[in-house]
């Protein structure tokens, strides 16, 4: 007969798995804190976005409070590189020690699971993608616009957005890079990934290992360490959850939760309330209560999956930045508000930058929700987060 977990203790499961649980560090964050961050989700998404800050910054600030950025960028893009860029959840940073187990879930399926525009390239171009290819190959880092440059391809018109204009040099390298053909040497200031071949990714004298083809493990193995690093990360989750976090295929998640389960790393467990079974992963802590306060991104990977946070928080969230104003309920960059083991709101924020101040321009608090206490937590929370990117005051909240 499986353990039955209350809805209340699997959320703190949730929480503590996530590293929110934790304590801030009572001193100035390092890099040593932030791969411990790194340890406990095993992934941090990315996204363009810039209207508070990037993206992937802010899971860091949710559970260590105010650090340098830089930190992250050097991890990203300096020896000993503690982080790559690939194609995990979404657009994500992992471990270099991740990147080889994404060849059958992602590498592999370049052909029919990549964008159109990518198999387009490569079916109808081989020409583009083969100079491309051999572009990367003979030189530095480089961008895509200065790649387009090199070989000639500029772009049509100066719009630009995720996914538009697109050239087919631009096609061409990301191709490459979701086949695992070529990699990322990090960003730019204005967030364009540095296309590099395998060989110049990683800095002189720093370990490749990571890059061998002997690292890529076969496909069950791969599937297996994939779903051993969302088990971990969760604490908590259905089949659903542990195929979500990599974005896998639910029809190879399965045989790897049988194998965990068999040697004793998950336990199937029934959360009262879910209709579909779980797993408890061995090592997750079972706090009785748990201490949370943080303003997470709308990327988090405590909120990324929509159905998980309704289920673990009885919360309907959407991030609405995709949503027609005029249909917008809470707001345009909508965050989460954790307090304790409850979301207990959302607040809609902006970074004025020209104006240095923190704009809270609509908060909403759930039923019974936003008395003294709760508005002095988000007040607190939201001046730290305001010195954290150097802006004066908080304005609206």
């Amino acid at each position: 007969m499986s353990r039955s977990l209350t809805p209340a203790a699997a959320r703190r499961i949730a929480i503590a798995a996530q590293g929110l649980a934790r304590p801030r560090p009572g001193h100035v964050p390092t890099t040593r804190d932030l791969q411990r961050v790194v340890d406990t989700v095993g992934l941090v998404q990315i996204d363009s976005v810039n209207v508070l800050t990037r993206s992937q910054y802010l899971p860091f600030f949710s559970r260590l409070g105010p650090y340098e950025t830089a930190l992250l960028d050097r991890m990203r893009d300096r020896a000993p590189r503690r982080l790559v860029e690939y194609w995990a959840h979404e657009a994500s940073l992992i471990p270099p020690s991740t990147w080889p187990l994404m060849e059958h879930p992602r590498m592999r399926r370049v052909v029919d699971g990549s964008w159109g525009g990518m198999q387009r390239v490569a079916r109808d171009h081989p020409d583009v993608l083969a100079a491309v290819r051999q572009e990367v190959a003979a030189g530095r880092p480089r961008t895509a616009r200065e790649l387009e440059a090199a070989l000639g391809h500029e772009r049509q018109g100066e719009r630009e957005h995720w996914g538009w204009n697109w050239s087919q040099v631009k096609h061409a390298l990301e191709y490459l890079f979701w086949a695992g053909e070529i990699s990322s040497a990090g960003r730019t200031t204005q967030f364009e990934r540095r296309y590099a071949s395998l060989e110049r990714v990683v800095p002189k004298g720093e370990s490749r290992a990571w890059l061998e083809p002997s690292a890529r493990p076969d496909e069950p193995e791969a599937y297996l360490e994939l779903v051993r690093i969302s088990a971990r990360a969760m604490g908590v989750a259905t089949e659903a959850d542990l195929a979500d976090y990599f974005r896998l295929r639910r029809d190879r998640v399965r045989p790897a939760i049988a194998e965990l389960e068999r040697i004793g790393e998950l336990e199937p467990v029934d959360v009262r309330g879910w209709a579909q079974p779980a797993w408890l992963h061995a090592e997750a802590r079972r706090p009785r209560a748990v201490h949370a306060r943080a303003v997470l991104s709308p990327f988090d990977s405590m909120v990324w999956c929509r159905p998980r946070v309704e289920r673990l928080f009885d919360f309907h969230y959407r991030i609405e930045i995709y949503t027609p104003a005029e249909q917008r309920v809470h707001g345009y960059y909508v965050l989460p508000f954790l307090v304790g083991d409850a979301l207990v709101g959302r607040v809609d924020l902006k970074a004025d930058r020209s104006a240095g101040t923190l704009l809270a321009r609509q908060v909403t608090w759930e039923p019974g929700r936003g008395g003294a206490d709760d508005r002095r937590e988000l007040a607190e929370e939201l001046a730290q987060m305001a010195g954290w990117l150097g802006l004066g005051e908080v304005v609206g909240a």
